[in-house]
């Protein structure tokens, strides 16, 4: 690994000096405008590294041993094994990490004490909390480590270095990744320096055997370090594997004894027994490298590495010829070569919670991470959004943004030329990509995805509200959407009604369906646990702000006099002044936006969709039948859907009909469980993520 050290290193000056040499270039031209002065301020500013962030306090006072506790259980979930030996400074520091930032997961410290040449092993027995197991000989990493996996009561087993620091909420960053991923066998932490350079984004392995950390001392939050992902190998430094695994691989392979290549032998046996390794972002350790072995490989113990590079090679020469040629530089392209890569490219990032457009988005991106696909996501306005973009991370998706993110020309012209296939979603913005994508990507496969046919809403909005210039506007919308799906190889809509609409005005276009995707919860309370009416839409879509406001002001005065004990709860983000002045009338409660809907799917009774206008398939009604809450919806609101009235759903075309059958459903409780029932076998029949997945393997993955 130390000479793949010293080539990365040569390889980031040079990279350097060829950028200050561009910066300078462009600096010297701006002279006579901008200045002198200016101009080296800048040059300044873009020559920094970026800022670090400020280091705890317990890895900045390595002080003599306070009395210290530590808040572990006697039924752990993980065993935390830490292999010492001498140099319990770093120990304390380590142990105090626990300490101030006790996992929220029940806990063990196994601390395995490797015949220490000094009073280590005394002040660990002064520390509440701790197993410690005392080893007579001193025999290395490897052995120490095995022995505290033998002592490990957890479920799983957590490797780590005395001279790290883990930050809060590691170890379930870890630990969660084997719930979301059932088929990991190994999961790593992201490795930081003291300082706040990344020291590893898990590690890449060469066909000769030599290794390399990914990301070593550039940025942790550049946007090639910030999503799960496969890797090689990760760090023996912090680790976690179920205990089972590792005693069924027989412990860390003690050919490598003392130390070294251990971990990446563990990773490769780990593949080999049928498990992914796994690096995850969210778990973040500092960890203080050659504290403890040096960092000389011509010196001590670290001169093992060179040695055990050719032994992990012979033994593993099979699976090497598979792995990137030794002086390779890593990208994101190369690791994830054996993949198909998708891009797509949307106007922001997807908030699931917010409306339909975003959670079929998050559901497509996930069928396509469930398939195999390496996929990777931009959005059109560069930013990322908080929780949202962590989400995609966490399904394994490469998300992009400012400020590593330069604008779509320049970075297309970096990576176009890695995607198989590329989707680009809604009009105004496929408008832009789709000339820089035949011309930077000119292999890939272009899908228009039109999300719904935005001039069909368009004209339907005009027709109600009468408007010349939104007519006007439609047409031009109309005028775009059909050049964009005559430009791209494949048009998606999401009903059948679209699709002939499409087809019919651009006879030669390949037009599918891929709809919107729902995972059925679980069905729910019964009749008689729920209560009141629910609707769900946000309200940047103007036909909920027009779907609101009718249903309350010609709807629900017929509702409310027959039942004044009903509510109407109303449910979206970003309500107008008009929708935020219906909470005034009697029985109506707008609540704006909620972060979780479940206990309003499971606690009313009766789903309203009373939309007058717009296009596509509504979210709003498959996200309730989904979890078994029936709907009372207009004919345009079913649109596209295939439902029946009376068997999936109850269809009403004005006023007087929509409030009969709202109180029928509320008070009919076999007719309630009869749509319930049937709304959920109608969801997974047609917009369940399964019927959809042959469709998405063809149409972006073949």
């Amino acid at each position: 690994m130390q000479e793949f050290s010293r080539m990365r290193w040569r390889a980031d000056a040079q990279f350097q000096w060829r950028r200050m040499l561009g910066l300078a270039r462009r600096g010297w031209a701006s002279l006579r405008t901008r200045g002198l002065r200016a101009t080296l301020a800048r040059l300044h500013r873009q020559w920094q590294p970026p800022l670090r962030q400020p280091l705890p306090l317990y890895l900045l006072a390595p002080e003599a041993c306070a009395p210290l506790a530590l808040a572990t259980s006697d039924t752990p979930r993980a065993s935390l094994v830490i292999p010492v030996h001498g140099g319990f400074a770093h120990t304390l520091r380590c142990l105090r990490a626990l300490v101030a930032h006790p996992p929220a997961t029940p806990f063990e410290v196994i601390v395995v004490d490797d015949a220490s040449p000094d009073d280590t092993l005394a002040q660990l027995r002064r520390i509440t909390g701790l197993r410690v197991h005392a080893r007579r000989e001193n025999g290395g990493f490897i052995a120490a480590c095995n022995d505290g996996a033998r002592l490990a009561r957890g479920e799983f087993l957590v490797l780590l270095n005395n001279d790290t620091v883990p930050q809060p909420g590691w170890l379930e960053a870890l630990l969660g990744t084997f719930d979301a991923h059932p088929d990991a066998g190994l999961v790593g932490a992201r490795l930081v320096y003291p300082d706040g350079r990344l020291q590893e984004a898990g590690g890449v392995v060469f066909a000769d055997g030599s290794a390399w950390n990914y990301g070593r001392g550039e940025d942790p939050q550049d946007c090639r370090f910030t999503y799960l992902r496969e890797a090689d190998y990760a760090s023996g430094a912090a680790l976690a594997l179920p205990t089972a695994l590792l005693r069924q691989l027989g412990g860390l392979d003690a050919r490598y004894a003392p130390a070294y290549y251990e971990d990446t032998d563990l990773a490769f046996a780990v593949r080999a027994a049928g498990r992914r390794v796994l690096y995850q972002p969210a778990a973040t350790v500092v960890h203080v490298e050659g504290a403890t072995a040096g960092t000389d490989p011509n010196a001590g113990i670290k001169a093992a590495q060179t040695r055990n590079r050719g032994v992990f090679a012979a033994k593993w020469a099979r699976a090497l010829a598979q792995q990137p040629a030794p002086g390779t530089l890593p990208t994101p392209a190369l690791l994830h070569a054996r993949q198909p890569q998708v891009l797509v490219i949307d106007a922001n990032t997807p908030r699931p919670d917010h409306d339909s457009g975003s959670l079929r988005m998050f559901e497509l991106l996930r069928l396509l991470r469930e398939e195999g696909a390496h996929v990777v996501f931009w959005p059109a306005n560069r930013q990322a959004d908080a929780g949202y973009t962590r989400a995609l991370q966490q399904l394994g998706v490469e998300c992009w943004h400012a400020p590593w993110a330069p604008p779509l020309p320049a970075w297309l012209r970096v990576h176009g030329a890695r995607f198989r296939s590329v989707l680009a979603s809604r009009h105004y913005v496929a408008a832009e990509c789709l000339p820089l994508l035949r011309r930077h990507a000119p292999q890939a496969r272009l899908l228009f995805d039109t999300v719904d046919l935005h001039f069909l809403r368009e004209q339907r909005q005009a027709e109600l509200s009468g408007d010349v210039g939104a007519r006007r506007a439609a047409a031009r919308t109309r005028r775009q959407e059909l050049a964009l799906a005559a430009a791209a190889d494949i048009t998606l809509v999401v009903s059948a009604h679209e699709q002939a609409l499409l087809q019919a005005a651009l006879p030669g276009a390949q037009v599918e369906v891929l709809s919107n995707l729902h995972r059925a919860g679980p069905p729910g309370p019964g009749f008689m646990a729920r209560r009141d009416l629910l609707f769900v839409g946000g309200f940047r879509h103007p036909p909920n702000v027009d779907a609101v406001c009718w249903f309350v002001q010609a709807v629900w005065p017929q509702l409310h006099a027959a039942d004044p004990t009903l509510r109407f709860h109303c449910i979206g983000a970003e309500a107008p002044p008009a929708v935020q002045a219906l909470a005034s009338v009697a029985g109506v409660q707008v609540h704006g936006h909620v972060p979780d809907l479940q206990p309003w799917l499971d606690g009313c009774r009766v789903a309203v969709a009373p939309l007058r206008v717009g296009a596509g398939v509504k979210g709003k009604v498959n996200l309730a039948m989904a979890q078994g809450l029936p709907v009372v919806a207009t004919p345009l609101a079913a649109e596209g859907m295939q439902l029946q009235d009376g068997h999936d759903v109850l269809l009403a075309a004005d006023a007087v009909e929509f409030a009969q059958a709202v109180l029928r459903l509320h008070t009919d409780a076999a007719l309630w469980q009869r749509l319930a029932d049937n709304g959920r076998t109608h969801v997974a029949r047609h917009f369940s993520p399964e019927v959809a997945r042959p469709r998405v393997r063809r149409l972006l993955l073949d």
